[in-house]
């Protein structure tokens, strides 16, 4: 039940009958009526913009409409006051039965609350970390794995059908790099003494379990050859290695994929991918041969212009026409994305979400331009960019790992704070905004730590449940009692009433979280809501009568439970949204 679109149904009604009145010319504009919180709760429970969006096309003004939807409004039998403010705004209460029927909705077993149908099966690929097979994940790709994983759980919960997919670059240089200094572990396995790691190549000790399989798989087969005779050999298994390992890491965070694509399926191919989607791009007309202008800051005399194939990436919002291909007429990683998104279209993906890094920025309108044009205009792509985390101990960075050699690693990150931790903390920021990670905060608790605050919040609402009501009134059941048997019209403390409103803010979020793609809002829901239930529960310490349990009450204490009981099961929902555990107790 989401109650602010049930108040629109119901204010569409109204609008409906002013329609058949004359009063106004057509529906036309009643999308962009909206009913939702005010920004001040002294002005009531929901505002309304109808009068300000109608008044125009009804040839009225703003006030004089809104004395017309008000007075239809107080007809209605879930409406208490309607108030008219400022040059046409409409504010109205709600009455308490209202209010207590969306507790009834978050304990209702037959529909998870706030769970939506506003995505109608959509299919939905979100693509997210993709790092080259290197080596380990670094804490740079923690968030952007997190970010993906948890926008693919919101997206399902919204009613969309999500893949999760991973893109392997396994057909550039870096890959080759990578098979060389397999190669320098293999030897060293063998025995050799291989001195320090040669700068370009990678130095981390993840790489010795590789050059050991490698010994016991080829033995001295590779001692001496030439590069020729072991690198696609040696490249092939430590691929395969780094993947596991990644697999492993990002197993480490709850995390796994539905779909992995390897970049070199795109060129090795028969077809060819790559080439197949350029010759479909230029049958439409999207390709042509010519030449570009000097790049900002060069001068027509220092740039060298040549013919090239290009993509007309201009008529389709982007600054600059594209290159598709390089001097030597190999593919541009550029168009071995438009196969790749090309791919994903022809698979039923009409919605694209791509999660890159902060240094990915600038490929944005590119890429956008071409699956508009290949898709001509029937799929859309969302980039969303994660900035970088620091890492910090006391304030103070942190940079060097054991592990790697150069960087921390996102397994570290997570041996040592748990996933949960990881995962709440690398929501609780807006993915575009850069993020602290202080190893000493993170794991304090107190109200400062967002994650501790929202886990104490389900931990004292499971506390008073199953450990402190059945020893105050041993013969409530709380797993047979329900809603429906409590008289929640009990419920009239305005801290418990604050407490409602909040709940009922949850489907609303869900969906607007969904439509933005921004899981951060769930991140901020919890964190407020679970602030609402320690000030109640403070409120109670001060005000006994207040408490969640009152001993002289037994009908009182029923109807605080399940308003409790629900704030426990929507806090466990954004959590599971999240991908974090909601904890039944503190340690």
């Amino acid at each position: 039940m989401n109650l602010y679109t049930h108040f629109r149904t119901r204010l569409l009604g109204v609008l409906e009958t002013l329609l058949e009145q004359g009063v106004l010319p057509n529906g036309d504009l009643f999308d962009a009526v909206s009913v939702e919180p005010p920004r001040d709760p002294s002005h009531g429970d929901m505002a309304i913009n109808a009068a300000m969006v109608l008044a125009k096309p009804a040839k009225m003004k703003p006030r004089d409409l809104a004395q017309k939807i008000t007075e239809l409004l107080l007809a209605e039998d879930e409406v208490d006051k309607a108030e008219i403010a400022g040059p046409g705004f409409i504010n109205i209460t709600i009455t308490p039965s209202s209010w207590h029927k969306v507790v009834e909705a978050a304990l209702d077993e037959k529909r998870p609350y706030g769970v939506s149908t506003m995505g109608q099966g959509q299919k939905v690929n979100v693509e997210f970390v993709s790092a080259n097979p290197t080596g380990p994940m670094h804490v740079g790709h923690c968030r952007g794995a997190v970010f993906g994983d948890a926008l693919a759980s919101l997206l399902s919960f919204a009613g969309y059908d999500v893949t999760r997919e991973y893109y392997i670059n396994d057909a550039g240089a870096q890959v080759d790099v990578l098979a060389r200094s397999a190669h320098l572990r293999y030897l060293e396995a063998l025995g050799e003494e291989i001195g320090d790691i040669p700068e370009g190549l990678y130095p981390g000790d993840y790489l010795k379990p590789v050059g050991q399989k490698l010994a016991d798989q080829y033995g001295d087969q590779f001692k001496g050859a030439e590069e020729s005779e072991w690198l696609e050999t040696i490249r092939d298994v430590a691929i395969e290695a780094m993947m596991e390992m990644i697999r492993e890491d990002l197993a480490a965070l709850n995390i796994r994929f539905d779909s992995f694509f390897s970049e070199r399926s795109l060129k090795q191919g028969d077809p060819n991918l790559i080439a197949q989607a350029i010759a479909e791009m230029r049958e439409k007309g999207l390709i042509y041969e010519g030449t570009l202008p000097p790049p900002k800051g060069k001068l027509p005399d220092d740039w060298d212009p040549r013919e090239q194939t290009l993509f007309k990436a201009t008529n389709f919002g982007d600054d600059v026409d594209r290159a598709l291909a390089k001097a030597d007429g190999s593919h541009t990683y550029f168009a071995a994305d438009i196969a790749y998104h090309g791919d994903k279209f022809k698979r039923g993906f009409n919605h694209m979400i791509d999660v890159m890094g902060a240094d990915h920025a600038g490929y944005i309108k590119r890429m956008k331009a071409a699956v508009k044009a290949f898709s001509e205009g029937e799929a859309e792509l969302d980039v969303k960019i994660c900035q970088l985390v620091r890492l910090l101990r006391g304030g103070k960075p942190v940079k060097m790992s054991k592990r790697s050699g150069t960087f921390i690693t996102l397994r570290e990150v997570v041996e040592e704070v748990g996933p949960d931790v990881v995962r709440f903390i690398m929501l609780h920021r807006k993915n575009d905004a850069s993020l602290d990670f202080d190893f000493d905060k993170v794991q304090e608790q107190s109200k400062d730590n967002p994650v501790f605050y929202v886990q104490y919040a389900h931990a004292r609402i499971h506390s008073v449940l199953y450990r402190k009501i059945p020893d105050a009134f041993p013969q409530m059941e709380l797993n047979k009692i329900n809603s429906q048997a409590e008289d929640l019209s009990l419920l009239t403390d305005e801290g418990e009433l604050a407490l409602i409103k909040r709940l009922a803010q949850y489907p609303r979020i869900v969906e607007q979280a969904a439509k933005t793609h921004e899981p951060h809002r769930i991140a901020f829901y919890l964190y407020d809501l679970a602030a609402d239930l320690h000030t109640q529960w403070n409120r109670g310490i001060e005000k006994p009568d207040l408490r969640f349990i009152n001993t002289d009450n037994r009908k009182l204490t029923g109807a605080r439970a399940m308003l409790i009981k629900a704030i426990g099961t929507t806090l466990a929902s954004g959590l599971g949204i999240l991908g974090v555990e909601p904890l039944n107790e503190m340690r």
